[in-house]
């Protein structure tokens, strides 16, 4: 008989697999960082599991960790510095503070929280896009999570008074350093169009192609942008991107706010992965993603939080339920969207964006077992009819209570274990002061 090294029982297994399937009273055998088995208690299967750590799930639901799709964890250093402007006068704020705070170290400091936020709330992988990203990495493995990230592009004077042969060069390096990583899914990651000329956004996605890593960009997100772009390309976002043929299956678009039909039309048929924002979308005023008509076209549509400096919190919960009481409400459809497309929205479809569909995503036998349990025993959950319209309307982060990446235990009962995160708190409220005169 073979030992796994961790067995779950009692659980509510939400595995968000193609089929939506729910195992109740489940359990979950796991080792050497993958999922075994997955069983009802009451099978004979069931009852010869045995492993080194048995873990009760008390009857919560036992689900695969959330992927938040566009982040920038480090400006959880800023979060609530520049508020009530309209993204393009915000952004002018947001650089001036980062210009003055931002080193490897303190990119290292401000990842550190959020990616803690993150790992906390239930998110076992997070694609980021930042200033220094092996300082992602190293703020990711500290932690004990995945990370998506890589080399930045931007052609404005940016952080560090790097050119774009510099940005050129760390892009490669960064790849060579972390391509046989496992935790690691490098990327490209130019800021936007609207910051990037033609000619260097499409010299990143060579690169990308090169290694055959994920390009990812900002696009569309307010109408300010789209006007930016005419005026000087006379194009729209999205056929901007497709003329300099920088769509495709492992580009990543975050936002796509502003769209007209045949750009939807571009996206679907290029198969080009887009990630909703909902909450930075509206905090910052630039409208609401026309979110039923791109899943309806095929689109694989994906969630993120956006950084800190500008939804102000990085809950991957309350984007589940905005992205899915918009539709509703913006549509005047009850049905525009559901409890389950959302779902895999989080999780699956994140996944397949990131090319680790066949390892991430669902709880299946043979995946990575990147795995949450998820409190149902209180007076917001009881009684439960529909674990899966509970996970989007009614749970949230203060509902995570564990959290699994490759079978480890990084979260236990709300406590992260891999580093002391309140010496990280102590850095960042010394830093505060610097932070806030930055902008005085």
């Amino acid at each position: 008989m073979i030992m796994d090294d961790i067995l779950i029982t009692d659980a509510l297994i939400v595995t968000c697999d193609g089929n939506h399937s729910i195992i109740e009273n489940g359990v979950m055998a796991v080792n050497n960082g993958k999922i075994t088995a997955l069983e009802r208690s009451n099978t004979s299967a069931a009852k010869k599991l045995t492993a080194k750590k048995i873990i009760g799930a008390n009857g919560n639901i036992v689900m695969p960790g959330l992927i938040n799709m566009h982040c920038h964890a480090a400006d959880s250093l800023f979060r609530g510095l520049v508020e009530n402007l309209p993204l393009e006068e915000w952004l002018g704020r947001v650089w001036i503070a980062e210009k003055a705070i931002l080193t490897p170290e303190t990119t290292y400091l401000g990842s550190v929280l959020g990616l803690a936020e993150n790992l906390l709330s239930g998110s076992t992988t997070v694609m980021d896009m930042f200033w220094y990203p092996d300082e992602t990495v190293r703020a990711a493995k500290d932690l004990g999570m995945r990370i998506s990230t890589g080399g930045i592009f931007f052609d404005l004077p940016g952080i560090g008074g790097r050119s774009h042969e510099n940005y050129v060069s760390e892009a490669q390096n960064f790849y060579k350093s972390h391509s046989s990583d496992d935790s690691v899914i490098p990327a490209i990651l130019p800021h936007g169009s609207y910051t990037v000329s033609p000619q260097n956004l499409s010299e990143a996605k060579s690169i990308a192609d090169e290694y055959g890593i994920l390009f990812c960009t900002h696009a569309a997100e307010t109408q300010a942008e789209q006007n930016d772009i005419k005026t000087r390309y006379d194009n729209s976002v999205i056929r901007h991107l497709d003329k300099y043929k920088l769509l495709g299956e492992t580009s990543v678009l975050a936002h796509c706010v502003h769209l007209d039909e045949t750009e939807i039309s571009l996206l679907a048929q290029s198969k080009t992965n887009v990630v909703l924002n909902p909450m930075s979308n509206l905090k910052l005023g630039s409208g609401i993603a026309p979110v039923k008509e791109m899943y309806r076209a095929g689109i694989n549509l994906t969630i993120g939080t956006d950084g800190a400096i500008s939804g102000n919190d990085l809950d991957m919960w309350l984007a589940m339920r905005l992205t899915c009481g918009l539709a509703k409400g913006l549509n005047m459809e009850a049905d525009a969207l559901t409890a389950e497309q959302v779902l895999h929205m989080a999780t699956i479809s994140g996944a397949k964006a990131l090319g680790r569909s066949d390892s991430l995503g669902s709880l299946e036998i043979g995946k990575n077992a990147d795995f949450i349990l998820v409190d149902i025993n209180n007076s917001h959950s009881i009684p439960l009819f529909d674990p899966i319209t509970h996970l989007v309307f009614g749970a949230g982060r203060s509902d995570v209570t564990d959290v699994f990446v490759s079978g480890k235990h990084v979260v236990e009962n709300k406590k992260i274990g891999g580093l002391d995160i309140e010496k990280i708190h102590t850095k960042v409220r010394q830093l505060a002061p610097s932070i806030k005169a930055s902008l005085e």
